[in-house]
């Protein structure tokens, strides 16, 4: 078990920063599109980054769960993460509109979104991990613990670095760090859930009672 945590840790890292790279490169040469085909841009480059991401995934999860579909697992995360990088990209795109409003209207839209954001690929994934493991519905919690901390890392990383007049390479660099520290906590973290998860069904399997057999004289006299 030990082993499959670190080759989810280091794979869920890597595929995490590669698939980080497309919205990354994104968000930086198309800044000067019109809000809306810039959310449609960002909608798309984070469905590639939920696919990258999601074959790194099924590529260790498939080593502990054979009967998991990788091809289900791979759409699921890829929707997810398009999911996540709308609500993420709807509070800038639509400042215009929702600034007038209310604070409370504010805060209870940014709340609905955050957590939309937050569990979208953890519910998503849900859907095929319910299949193979108990307890599945622990994987939604978890993954949305791991992306908040590892937002919080990206942004610990990069936010103080970025700075005005910066050329676009340094941008993409800086924000390529920042997603590097947040692909690491974020494998980690669902790293060592998943092993939970997995040790969980194990056990459960183990403690299962073994169904009655008749002895052989019973079934000599029947």
């Amino acid at each position: 078990m030990a082993a499959l945590l670190r080759r989810w840790i280091c794979w869920v890292s890597v595929g995490e920063l590669a698939g980080f790279c497309v919205p990354t490169a994104a968000a930086t040469l198309l800044a000067d599109l019109p809000p809306v085909a810039l959310l449609g841009a960002m909608v798309v480059a984070g469905a590639a980054e939920g696919t990258v991401l999601g074959w790194t995934q099924a590529r260790v999860l498939r080593e502990a769960l054979p009967a998991a579909s990788g091809h289900r697992w791979v759409a699921l995360t890829a929707a997810g993460a398009a999911l996540a990088w709308f609500c993420g990209m709807l509070v800038p795109t639509a400042y215009e509109t929702w600034h007038h409003w209310p604070v409370p209207v504010q805060l209870a839209l940014l709340a609905v979104l955050a957590t939309v954001l937050l569990t979208s690929i953890g519910m998503a994934q849900w859907l095929e991990l319910r299949r193979h493991v108990k307890h599945a519905g622990r994987w939604v919690g978890a993954s949305a613990l791991a992306w908040a901390l590892g937002l919080g890392a990206f942004s610990a990383v990069s936010t103080p670095l970025w700075q005005p007049g910066q050329s676009t390479a340094l941008i993409i660099a800086i924000g390529l760090l920042g997603g590097l520290g947040m692909a690491v906590t974020m494998a980690v973290t669902t790293g060592v859930v998943l092993q939970r998860l997995l040790g969980m069904s194990d056990a459960s399997r183990s403690r299962r009672p073994a169904m009655p057999t008749r002895s052989v004289a019973t079934e000599t006299i029947l």
